[in-house]
């Protein structure tokens, strides 16, 4: 989102978009992950899946509440932060140096309720909050190094050597517990906004977490690591669409029997702090739980891995049995067998179905195909690992993916035909219309889609490792030509 501070964040770009979808006849605003980043600013690779990512946090709003000041503020005396892109290295270091202050000053001259509000949020997050808040002040104890190179009684969790460091260095835990309270009360005020305006909040919850991250190192009873808290096995999916080597993503791997053991305990947990903060959620690689790709630690590529069995039904309903009727959107993607259909359809999960992948080689391409619709799925013309619709048809397209450029030609003819395209039509508006005229019962479209924007405003792009995850929308980008062609859709539509 747009805003004075290099990124977006929770403060008035936020509800300027809330109303945008409100006058456009939006009723669902989908989000990527929103914990703190960590490799590669990756929000699939975070310190914690409990914990929200401070870097969202509204600086104006802290300024509102006395917390900070205009000086705070003030960057006139650097370089501007790009407008349409997120240079994560300056903008970390700004927002933390204004986010530190913003703790001393609420330690130090808070009022006597929001220092009982802050406890009370202390006391209700505790399960996940005291080992996030140790973690990073661990982590910056040891200049950002991996838990696994920490100090050895640390990274064993030594209880005289973390009750040693609290101490010492409380004022620091302090203020990332700090953080936390004040990012659940902005996203809190933000979805409360929302609702109001009939809009549900879709989040995204990984299969996997970061192996650097707290999940990991308060858990590694739950992992498949060694002596030293190094993975033996990790995460990825066979050669695909995006790589002919597969992709290597490192997680470590679940050690399903003992969470089993545990009634599920974690994912539980996991999963009812994700309910607190959405409506429904992406439940992202949703066939890992029917079967996973487990790579032995030390390779390069995904190639030489295997495909083990996932904990899946049991886990699915243990979940259901502690929490109800699961809002989960199953992503499933890629290599789908016929057990992941029929788990997904056994809980009542719709799937996904990306429109950009319905007209090439895929054997799966057919079910991607509108006239193949059913009602139990969530339809986008395209995802956050694709290419934007419009880079898509206009590029080469051979170099984010598989194809040839044989492949590329017949999937553009194939695609034309099919969508009836004339010379002169807009291909994100073209696609934009056949997934909100199918009978899917949810349809979502990308922003970058909705302004027709090519390649550079691409979100990821698989197996990179940097340049990711930068991309923001201009400044008036969302103007009300856009909302009266978006509405005349959902209108026409029924949607």
């Amino acid at each position: 989102m747009p805003g004075r501070f290099g990124i977006g964040d929770l403060g008035a770009s936020a509800y300027e978009f809330a109303d945008f979808l409100f006058s456009a006849g939006q009723k669902l605003w989908q989000v990527l992950p929103l914990n703190p980043t960590g490799y590669a600013d990756s929000p699939y690779q975070c310190f914690s899946a409990f914990a929200g990512n401070p870097m969202l946090l509204s600086l104006e709003r802290l300024r509102e509440l006395g917390l900070l000041q205009e000086s705070d503020l003030d960057r006139t005396q650097s370089p501007p932060f790009p407008e349409d892109v997120v240079d994560y290295g300056p903008v970390i270091d700004f927002r933390m140096a204004a986010l530190r202050r913003a703790a001393r000053v609420f330690f130090a001259d808070g009022s006597r309720a929001d220092r009982a509000a802050f406890d009370s949020f202390c006391e209700s997050a505790s399960p996940w909050l005291d080992d996030y808040a140790l973690f990073m002040t661990c982590k910056d104890a040891h200049r950002g190094a991996m838990w696994t190179l920490w100090d050895p009684r640390l990274r064993r969790r030594d209880p005289q050597a973390m009750n040693e460091l609290s101490t010492r260095l409380a004022p620091e835990l302090k203020a990332y517990k700090y953080w936390q309270f004040e990012f659940f009360q902005q996203w809190e005020h933000l979805k409360t906004y929302c609702q109001q305006r009939g809009i549900r909040l879709m989040g995204d919850v990984p299969i996997y977490v970061a192996h650097d991250s707290a999940d990991v190192w308060a858990h590694p009873e739950l992992f498949y690591l060694d002596d030293q808290g190094r993975p033996t096995v990790v995460s990825g999916v066979p050669p695909d669409y995006f790589s002919a080597t597969g992709q290597l993503w490192g997680n470590p791997i679940y050690r399903w029997d003992l969470l089993a053991a545990t009634g599920y305990k974690w994912w539980i947990d996991r999963f009812r702090a994700s309910l607190a903060l959405f409506d429904m959620m992406r439940l992202d690689h949703f066939r890992g739980f029917e079967s996973y790709w487990e790579v032995p630690a030390g390779e390069t590529t995904a190639i030489h891995g295997r495909w083990v069995k996932g904990p899946g039904e049991d886990f699915l309903s243990a979940l259901q049995n502690a929490c109800g009727e699961l809002p989960i959107v199953a992503e499933n993607l890629g290599v789908i067998t016929p057990p992941v259909e029929k788990l997904r359809r056994q809980f009542g999960l719709p799937g996904m179905s990306l429109l950009q992948f319905a007209f090439g080689t895929d054997p799966q391409g057919p079910s991607f195909r509108p006239h193949n619709y059913t009602r139990d799925l969530v339809a986008y013309t395209g995802g956050h690992d694709n290419d934007t619709t419009v880079g898509w048809w206009s590029s080469s397209g051979a170099g984010d993916s598989t194809r040839t450029p044989e492949d590329v030609r017949k999937e553009r003819n194939f695609a034309r035909a099919y969508l009836n395209l004339s010379d002169d039509a807009e291909i994100n508006w073209t696609m934009i219309r056949a997934v909100l005229s199918s009978v899917a019962d949810v349809a979502i479209v990308p922003l970058q889609d909705v302004l027709g924007l090519g390649s550079a405003a691409r979100m990821n792009l698989p197996g990179t490792l940097s340049g990711n995850w930068k991309w923001r929308y201009r400044p008036g980008a969302l103007n009300d030509d856009l909302s009266a062609r978006l509405r005349s859709l959902v209108t026409l539509y029924d949607r």
